[in-house]
């Protein structure tokens, strides 16, 4: 079943920051989300994301876990024990998909889990009902 944006929300004021060290999968990601009119940002790595993060607070991230430099996880543990961007929502984008990984990537505080490779429905309501919730709140 496909979800819908709430109505009064402008999807073009709403900011994504897609982390994964494979451009393609950055590529594909955007242009599953392209349809929904969203802007989106991207970071080739954790150390990039969590500048860009800092500076620029973005709606939702999507992020992938297996990265050089800084692994989602390690992203993940920083931006929930910091104040100003613990409750930024994160949808972990991965290729782990062991049960641990997923219940690790949960209890570690993401909204969502999504396996890759990234079937694009279950993606755009992921991300949908987590902008419906960030802006009906």
């Amino acid at each position: 079943m496909k979800l819908s944006l709430n109505p009064n929300i402008d999807p073009s004021k709403v900011n994504i920051l897609v982390v994964d060290d494979i451009p393609l999968n950055v590529l594909l990601v955007k242009k599953m989300l392209q349809p929904l009119g969203f802007s989106t940002e991207e970071a080739e790595d954790g150390v990039v994301a969590m500048e860009m993060i800092s500076r620029e607070k973005p709606d939702l991230i999507l992020l992938d876990l297996m990265m050089p430099r800084m692994n989602g996880f390690e992203v993940l543990r920083r931006l929930r024990a910091d104040e100003a961007t613990k409750s930024i929502p994160v949808i972990i984008l991965s290729a782990l998909n062991s049960n641990d990984d997923v219940a690790k990537g949960i209890a570690m505080g993401a909204e969502d889990y999504i396996t890759k490779p990234i079937i694009m429905e279950r993606l755009q309501n992921s991300v949908i009902e987590q902008v419906n919730k960030l802006f009906n709140s």
